[in-house]
């Protein structure tokens, strides 16, 4: 593989960073591609037969381990301009690899990836750091094994290491609970038009993340893939497609363009982010009328989303579908009259770290109150101040706590490099704000 992105294991240098507080100005910002299309796209075009050229492609830790775990498999992964990448695709039938396949702290990587190893016939396993072998994947591993594959790991809960091998491909109906990460649904859909039945997947209740779902369906049906969403709890995927290759886009990501949507909203300007469609598949999304429900105002052009900020209030709101976006948010709500109350978000406890937490811990150094249980998050805003932030090493902490820093003196973060896993250039945008 001659990819060149971000290397997964890069050793931090700085400690810490600290967040100066200033003017910021209206403006429009960039923001690079999307991680959640990143990984789907490049799967897309592993499984395809030919080659395709993905422009966009977010170049991250999480999207190099992918890249190399499909190397792996028998793509073909290169870097060909900034920007630019080519996929050779292994035509749906990953080669044999015996070494374990390291997936770092990337959890997409991880479930995403499982369903492919599923299409092979030799064992592939597949591990990460030790955060990973902590996040839950039984309920995945549960419904391969229905449809005889070989899926399992040596822990109880079904922890990584886990080890999976095909056993035939023919597909047929599985169940899955999809609580925890709609993530197990979408690995499904993608492996199932390989298979000569296809499948049919029950779901015991409602997914988290839903957008997220017609997000892979999306990408999919742009390889010429077809799944369908029959009802909220079964889909199906025709057998013996083929992904077909092409040049394709990756928009941008909007989980990190939420990060400059709050700095308008905790500063008062009138920030927006580039090339973005106000018809987005992106769940993130949903952030701008959060905020809008907090009191910003929005500017809605062909091709951008701006965020003006005006005096904040609490709200209630459920934010299932838009997980990643709730540290930002709680950020917000620190700033805001009254309390915010954030429900439904216990599958953020399994992140990359326990973000409810996290999140709680930190904004209770900055002297706002907070309140926390096992699927909810209470914030009561008041005058935040300064204080040193622990990231957990979670990009997501790190970038959303820094936002506080642009009017908060005294702000500085911990292992700010923790970022690259998503957002490589972060801090070089926050500072150019």
């Amino acid at each position: 593989m001659e990819l060149e992105l971000t290397d997964p294991i890069k050793t931090n240098q700085v400690k810490s960073k600290q967040i100066k507080s200033r003017h910021i100005p209206d403006q429009i910002v960039q923001v690079p591609g999307s991680k959640s299309i990143s990984h789907r796209m490049m799967i897309c075009a592993a499984l395809s037969k030919g080659s395709s050229k993905i422009r966009n492609l977010l170049e991250s830790q999480d999207l190099s381990l992918t890249a190399k775990a499909l190397a792996a498999m028998g793509a073909g992964i290169k870097a060909l301009e900034p920007g630019l990448v080519a996929v050779q695709g292994f035509n749906g039938r990953p080669i044999p690899h015996a070494p374990p396949i390291f997936l770092g702290n990337s959890g997409t990587s991880m479930r995403l990836l499982a369903g492919i190893a599923a299409l092979g016939q030799t064992p592939y396993t597949l591990t990460g750091d030790e955060r990973m072998c902590e996040r839950p994947m039984i309920e995945l591993l549960d419904a391969l094994n229905m449809l005889q594959v070989e899926a399992k790991s040596i822990h109880p809960g079904g922890t990584p290491p886990v080890t999976i091998r095909g056993l035939g491909r023919r597909g047929g109906t599985t169940t899955i609970d999809c609580s925890k990460s709609s993530q197990y649904l979408s690995s499904l859909l993608m492996m199932g038009a390989l298979l000569e039945k296809g499948l049919t997947i029950f779901l015991p209740g409602l997914p988290v993340s839903v957008p997220y779902i017609d997000l892979t369906i999306d990408v999919m049906n742009q390889f010429k893939v077809k799944a369908i969403r029959v009802s909220d709890l079964e889909y199906q995927v025709p057998g013996n497609q083929m992904y077909t290759p092409g040049e394709y886009v990756v928009e941008p990501d909007l989980s990190n363009a939420g990060y400059f949507w709050a700095a308008g909203a905790v500063t008062g300007s009138e920030i927006g982010v580039d090339n973005i469609h106000k018809n987005s598949l992106q769940g993130d999304l949903k952030q701008i009328h959060i905020l809008e429900q907090m009191g910003c105002s929005l500017n809605i052009e062909k091709n951008s989303v701006a965020v003006k900020g005006n005096p904040l209030k609490g709200v209630d709101v459920d934010m299932s579908d838009t997980p990643d976006a709730v540290p930002a948010i709680a950020v917000v709500a620190a700033f805001a009259r009254g309390t915010t109350r954030i429900s439904n978000i216990g599958h953020l406890r399994v992140k990359e770290c326990d973000r409810i937490a996290a999140v709680s811990s930190q904004l209770i150094k900055m002297g706002i109150g907070v309140a926390q249980g096992e699927d909810w998050l209470e914030i009561t805003g008041g005058t935040p101040k300064g204080a040193f932030i622990e990231t957990f090493n979670d990009h997501r902490i790190a970038m959303a706590f820094s936002v506080a820093g642009l009017i908060v003196e005294g702000m500085e973060i911990e292992n700010p490099a923790c970022v690259e896993k998503s957002f490589p250039g972060f801090w070089n945008i926050l500072e150019a704000l």
